[in-house]
This record gives structure tokens, C-alpha cells and sequence, in this order.
């Protein structure tokens, strides 16, 4: 999770001086306009700094040559050649070919693609020599250049470089291009005071930070140079996380004990299993602490996390306190809303919903409500943060699907108590113990490991796209029995640049086939009430097959849907696809997932689908999955978006991070803050990775 991220362009009022032209935007650059930017922000590039952290992940090795046979078909060469014809294609959109010879009279056509004649004839001038760079390939017997990478005056030798770094593109930009930026970025670096403990950095044989970047730029196989900057990030990252536990367990909080009289009301058709009584215990103990909890609650899809969390929530209000709930989406705080109404019915609890949506009396009916106590408990949405909304005594707050929020985020609602309240978030996204401690280090973990009596495990099948007709028939019968389904698609609308089925396409095809009254569709462009009305619909039957994109990876409940049909399974990410086979298997009848897949795999996402349908144990599925897919995708950050490590590889992460982290714990509770040059060293590290949430918590000695 990274803490205090900011990307904004302007200059951070509190940042050192010395890395303020790291953060200059790229748009105040000469050159950098209006249409280079647009890609640029595609790859998440606006300022300097990200160029200096956007590291090249290959090599272009050249060789140079006097003469063409003195290389093979399939080199890159650099060679210097002379103009000595045009070839124009029979229309405009026919290949251009420029005539050239090298210096032994040897041939070689230059050949230009598209509506690029004015560019071709502009670069080499009729009877001219050009030294040119490109990868020499044979077309039957002619030698030939397609599109020349480079092309510079003859006898400058430096123009073309025989290592050139390649690095990571989205269309409208080019590698030379990305090249000249990351050589300004290179250019402004600063030299910085060492932030790494000095044994560390010597028996690593790491080189300092600006030295390090230099080299991850020049050559992507530097091993030592990206190790060095993969440990400064998780490090910053580290001490972050540590400052902002320690700052957070340095306020005063209060002891809150419940006298039992609501939890021991709560009438439920089901006892507690050992592994919620346990957790139970465990919360119920922080929250009888004067030192704020900050604890997170793991528990796989449907091993009763919620009820846990009620549970200590009603203490709150035993205590004569206030609760909170956020919810990442609408959908999901109204689903806990309607859920924790239901266990709550007959009890003396005032339960309210607060969502961007509520406006006008409705809005200012829950606000009084909650500044004058009346309102016990409040399920929300990011609503609950605006500055208009304050408690009376709010005493616990609870975070379901975490992941969602950033550190700051948390921060900002535990702000909203007079003094500082306990904090539960809670995942059903299994996290694995690296990126546990590289993200949430700064919390104690329980994990409710057992499923509550009743629970099938569902049956999971990988089949081919090749036979959605088949599926088609049987969805079909499967909601004669009664029963229902959801259909998952990952993209909203079609698009030229992908192939993967749209949810609106999808769902008018079953429409067709099915009866347009028997199919849904929800997806996160439609508005609030639009997509209530269907959901609403969906839970109570009138709708059968439900189509949605992945808006219903978390929170919905409906245990008459029995079917999950995912489509092209393998662009999802392990964690996500255990997330939508759990929106199944919670009636009595038998679940079954069908994962759709494409007709050909690639090796990793196969083993991935093989694992899906070995297992139904989150945790086993989590582990596996950073193995095979990386941290970010793991957590289903990309798609909610919140960076990743930009530096920090998955196993970077597994092989640096527990050195990181015993370094990081030394420095905070060794030199606790700003005592020191490393101190001082340590502050440019957590600004430079925009870690500096945890800045005001150092202590300036």
C-alpha cells in the first residue's frame, strides 16, 4: 500500500529543495506537448521522477559495419550508406523504397511502410551519404532495412549508440523518444545523502542511489543497480509503515468493554465456528486497550468476517460509542446495510447508510444523527470522509475490502474522533505473508482459517470459449430448475484494440437466446439507482442470469445464484477469480464455476487455471499467485487503481523485503527519527518515493 502517494504535479510545500526538479512535470519540458503527453500519462508518466523510476527492460545490441557482408540476416547494424534511387509503391499506402549502397557498391533497399514518403525522401537526400541503424533481414535475395531506427550524418560515431535500453511503450510514443526524456531525468538527479545502513551497502556491493539509477538505465541486466533501487523503495515503504504504527500507538486512545447486552442479543440461525470466536477474542482484547487497534481481519469469501465484525461494533455501542463501516463501492455498503439491518432486527441499534448519492433531507437527517449520537452504527462509502460528517464519539472503525483505501485514506477517517478510535479492516483477498509485511506492516493480522458448517466447496471447470453455444444450453437448464447465474466479462464495451467479449454484447446475446426479461446487466458506468433497480431485481429472483463486469467481485449475496461463468478467465488474476467463484456456493444447492477460456494458453496462465480448479483454499491460491503474477495484479490494485511497486519485482519483494524491514525497524526504534545525518538521509528517501504521509511522524529530535 503505498503511503502519502501524490501525484500531483506542484511542488510539495515540505519537500527538500533538492529533489524539487525531479518533480517538475513533463509538460513544462520543451517539446513536451499536449499530444506527447497523452501517452506519456498512459504509462502513468507526468513528472521527471517517473521517467527516472520508468526502467528499460531490454537491450538493443548493435553491431558496426563497413560492409553489408560483414554481417547476418536478423542483426542490427550501424552502416554507413549512400542514396542513390527512390522506389514509390503503386499507391499510396504500398511500401516506399529508398536505393542504397554501402561503400563496396553492395545493395540494400530501405523500406518505409504507411504514408511515410516525405519522412523517407526528407532522411536521405538523392546522392547522399547516411549513417543508419536498423536490423538487416533478406526479402528473397535482396538484402533490405525495414524502417531505420536511426539515421545520423556520416562520421559522427557517437550519433548511434551499439547499446541502446528499450523501454516500456504504449502507442504514439517512441523509444528515442522516452530515450532523450529519461536522459533529462538523468540529468537533474541529484547527489543524495546515503539513506542505507552503511555494513548493508557494503556487503551488498551496492553502488550510491544516483550511481544506481544511471546504471538501471544504461543496462537493464545490472543486477546490483536495481537491487539497490528495489531496496530503497521497499524500505521507504517500510519505515512508512512503522512511523505511521508508531505514530498511531503514540496517541492516546481509550479502552472500550462492552457489557454483552447486544452481542448477547444477537439471534442468529447459526453458532460461531472456533476460528470467529477466537478473532473475536483477539479484537475484543485491542479494543480493551488505551492504544488504538490496527488490526487486519483476513477470512476467504464467506468465513463470516462480517459477523465478526458486528460483533465488535456492537461493543462500541454497548460502551456508548459510535462504529463505522466503509465499504470500497455503493453496491457493497448497501449489501452490508441490508445485511447487518437483518441480524440487528429487534435490537435497540440505530443503524445508518451514508453514500455520495444521499442528498438533500435524507443527507442531513444521517449527519445530525451521527453529530448527535443518535446514530449508533454508520455504513458508508469514501461520503463518510467529507468534512461535513462528524460523530459525537466515534470509537471503532471498520474497513471491508481494504486494499481499496490507501494508508491516508484510513488515516483521514480515524481523524474524525476526538481521540484516536481502533481500527479493523478487513480482506477476503487472501494476502501471502511478503506482501503483507511490504504493505500492512504496520498492523497485527488474525485469520479466520475455517468455513462455517453447511459451506460446499464449488465445483470449478475450465472450458474453452470454443463451446459457448454448449454453455449457453446449459445456463438454459440450469435456470429451468429455478436456479441463477452470474455471467462475468471483463470489459464494458467493445473496443478495436482487444478481442475479449463486452458485457453489453454478452448480455444481448443471452437476452436473445434466454428472453430479454430473464437477463441483467450491471456494470460500473451505469448510475447509482439504474444499477440498484437491477440488483434488486437480480436478488429477488425476478432476473435470472445477472451479466456484470467485475462490480461484483465483492458484496453481493444472492444464495439462489448457484452458476459463475467467467469469461477469458485468464486476463483475470487469481485472487479476482477466487473472489467471483465466491459470489457462489452460499444456498444449500450445489455451486459450479465455469472458467471460459481462450483457445490457446500461454504456459503461466494454464498452470493458473489448473489451480483454480484443484482448489477452493484461498490462502493456497494467494501464495501461488505471486508467484506466478506479481503483487499488484495479486491484489487487484491495478484495477482499482492504486499503484504497485514501481521499482520493486514480485521477487525483489520476497528476496529484499525482510532485510528491509529489520532495517527499517532499527532505524525507527535505534534512531528513532531525525536524529543524525541518516535521519536527514532517510527524510529525502520517503519524500523521493512518496512515502511522506509518514514524514510529520519522525521525530525531529
Amino acid at each position: 500500500m503505498q503511503v502519502g502517494k501524490a501525484r500531483a504535479k506542484h511542488r510539495s510545500p515540505m519537500r527538500p529543495e533538492i529533489l524539487n526538479p525531479l518533480f517538475a512535470a513533463l509538460t513544462d519540458l520543451k517539446g513536451v506537448g499536449p499530444q506527447l503527453a497523452k501517452p506519456l500519462t498512459r504509462l502513468g508518466l507526468e513528472r521527471l521522477v517517473d521517467v527516472l523510476f520508468h526502467l528499460p527492460t531490454g537491450l538493443i545490441s548493435r553491431i558496426a559495419v563497413e560492409r553489408l557482408d560483414q554481417a547476418q540476416p536478423g542483426q542490427t547494424i550501424i552502416v554507413d550508406l549512400t542514396v542513390q534511387d527512390y522506389r514509390p509503391g503503386r499507391s499510396p499506402r504500398a511500401p516506399f523504397g529508398v536505393e542504397a549502397f554501402d561503400r563496396a557498391g553492395d545493395h540494400v533497399r530501405l523500406v518505409y511502410f504507411g504514408r511515410t514518403s516525405g519522412l523517407a525522401r526528407k532522411l536521405f537526400p538523392l546522392g547522399e551519404t547516411r549513417r543508419v541503424s536498423g536490423r538487416l533481414d533478406l526479402y528473397g535475395d535482396m538484402r533490405q532495412i525495414v524502417h531505420p531506427d536511426h539515421v545520423a550524418e556520416p562520421g559522427d560515431e557517437g550519433a548511434i549508440a551499439e547499446h541502446e535500453p528499450v523501454y516500456p511503450l504504449t502507442e504514439g510514443l517512441t523509444n528515442a523518444r522516452l530515450s532523450q526524456l529519461a536522459a533529462i531525468a538523468l540529468d537533474r538527479r541529484p547527489d543524495l545523502a546515503e539513506w542505507i545502513d552503511a555494513p548493508l551497502l557494503a556487503s551488498r556491493n551496492w553502488p550510491d542511489w544516483r550511481e544506481a539509477v544511471a546504471r538501471a538505465h544504461a543496462n537493464p541486466r545490472d543486477e546490483a543497480a536495481r537491487d539497490r533501487l528495489a531496496y530503497d523503495e521497499i524500505f521507504a515503504n517500510q519505515v512508512a509503515l512503522m512511523l505511521i504504527r508508531q505514530g498511531l500507538r503514540n496517541r492516546r486512545g481509550r479502552a472500550i468493554v462492552g457489557d454483552g447486552r447486544l452481542t448477547g442479543a444477537l439471534r442468529l440461525p447459526f453458532g460461531l465456528t472456533g476460528a470467529q470466536e477466537r478473532v473475536g477474542r483477539e479484537i475484543a482484547g485491542d479494543m480493551a486497550q488505551d492504544t488504538p487497534m490496527l488490526r487486519m481481519l483476513q477470512g476467504d469469501v464467506g468465513s463470516g468476517k462480517t459477523l465478526v465484525a458486528l460483533r465488535a461494533m456492537l461493543t462500541a455501542v454497548e460502551a456508548g460509542t459510535q462504529a463505522a463501516l466503509l465499504a470500497p463501492t455503493e453496491i457493497l455498503a448497501r449489501q452490508h446495510h441490508a445485511t447487518l439491518r437483518a441480524m440487528l432486527a429487534g435490537l435497540p441499534v440505530n443503524l445508518a447508510i451514508l453514500t455520495g448519492r444521499d442528498k438533500g433531507r435524507v443527507r442531513e437527517s444521517t449527519l445530525m444523527g451521527l453529530a448527535d449520537g443518535s446514530i449508533d452504527i454508520l455504513i458508508g462509502t469514501h461520503a463518510i470522509f467529507q468534512q461535513a460528517v462528524t460523530y459525537r464519539d466515534l470509537a471503532l472503525v471498520v474497513v471491508d475490502e481494504q486494499h481499496r483505501f490507501g494508508v491516508a485514506q484510513r488515516l483521514m477517517l480515524t481523524q474524525k474522533a476526538a481521540r484516536p478510535p481502533h481500527l479493523l479492516v478487513m480482506t477476503a483477498t487472501p494476502i501471502p505473508r511478503t506482501l503483507l509485511l511490504a504493505n500492512h506492516g504496520e498492523m497485527d493480522v488474525s485469520r479466520i482459517d475455517e468455513m462455517p458448517p453447511g459451506r460446499t466447496p464449488v465445483d470449478t471447470r475450465v472450458v474453452s470459449v470454443e463451446r459457448l453455444d454448449e454453455v449457453i444450453a446449459s445456463l438454459e437448464r440450469h435456470l429451468a430448475t429455478g436456479a441463477q447465474a452470474y455471467w462475468v466479462c471483463p470489459l464494458v464495451a467493445e473496443s478495436e484494440a482487444s478481442e475479449l467479449a463486452a458485457a453489453e454484447a454478452r448480455a444481448a446475446l443471452l437476452a436473445e437466446r434466454l428472453g430479454a426479461a430473464r437477463v441483467g446487466l450491471v456494470h460500473g458506468r451505469m448510475k447509482g439507482p439504474e444499477k440498484d433497480d437491477v440488483m434488486a431485481r437480480f436478488q429477488s429472483g425476478a432476473i435470472g442470469v445477472l451479466v456484470a463486469t467485475t462490480v461484483i467481485e465483492v458484496g453481493v449475496d444472492v444464495p439462489a445464484a448457484s452458476l459463475m461463468v467467467v469469461e477469458h478467465a485468464e486476463h483475470f488474476g487469481l485472487a479476482q477469480l477466487h473472489q467471483l467463484r465466491g459470489r457462489v456456493g452460499r444456498g444449500a444447492a450445489k455451486s459450479v464455476c465455469l472458467l471460459l477460456r481462450s483457445p490457446t494458453l500461454s504456459e503461466t496462465a494454464r498452470e493458473r487455471l489448473a489451480l483454480m480448479r484443484e482448489t477452493n483454499d484461498g490462502f493456497v491460491i494467494a501464495e501461488r499467485d505471486l508467484e506466478l503474477r506479481g503483487g499488484g495484479e495479486l491484489l487487484g490494485l491495478k484495477q482499482s487503481g492504486e499503484a504497485d511497486y514501481r521499482l520493486a519485482s514480485p521477487e525483489q519483494l520476497v528476496r529484499l523485503l525482510p532485510v528491509a524491514h529489520d532495517d527499517a525497524r532499527l532505524f525507527v526504534e535505534r534512531d528513532g527519527g531525525m536524529e543524525g545525518a541518516r535521519g536527514e538521509a532517510v527524510r529525502l528517501c520517503l519524500y523521493l518515493f512518496e512515502r511522506d504521509a509518514a514524514v510529520p511522524l519522525l521525530r525531529s529530535g
